[in-house]
C-alpha cells in the first residue's frame, strides 16, 4: 500500500499508539512494523513529524538507545497520557470503520 493515501493521516497517530502500547520502538521499526502490517509503506517525510507530534502532546516519551548496527536510535515509549488517548481514539475508530463498512457492504462485494 502506498503511503500518499489521503486517510493514512487520519489514523496514523492511532497506529503508532498502539504499537508503542506493545513496545517501545524506533523510527524505522514503527516504519517496517506498518508496511508489515499492510498499513502503509510510511515515509520519514511522514513518519517523524506524526512521532514528533505525539511527543510534544506527552503521548510518546523519546529516549536515546545505541544500535548493534550505526548510530544510536531515538525510542519512543507510550506514556499514560498515551495509553488514555488510544483508548479514546480506538473507539471512535470502531465506530468510524463500523459506519463504513455499514455504508460500502450493500454496493461493493466482498
Amino acid at each position: 500500500m502506498i503511503a500518499n493515501r489521503p486517510w493514512l493521516h487520519g489514523f496514523l497517530d492511532l497506529c503508532l499508539l498502539a504499537m508503542l502500547a506493545e513496545r517501545a520502538d524506533y523510527g524505522y521499526g514503527l516504519a517496517q512494523r506498518l508496511a508489515e502490517a499492510g498499513v502503509a509503506d510510511v515515509p520519514g517525510g511522514t513518519l517523524y513529524p506524526a512521532l514528533l507530534r505525539l511527543e510534544q502532546q506527552g503521548l510518546a516519551l523519546p529516549s536515546w538507545a545505541p544500535s548493534e548496527a550505526g548510530p544510536r536510535r531515538k525510542y519512543y515509549e507510550i506514556t499514560d497520557a498515551g495509553r488514555e488517548t488510544l483508548a479514546a481514539q480506538a473507539q471512535e475508530w470502531t465506530r468510524f470503520r463500523d459506519g463504513v463498512d455499514m455504508l460500502i457492504s450493500t454496493v461493493v462485494p466482498r
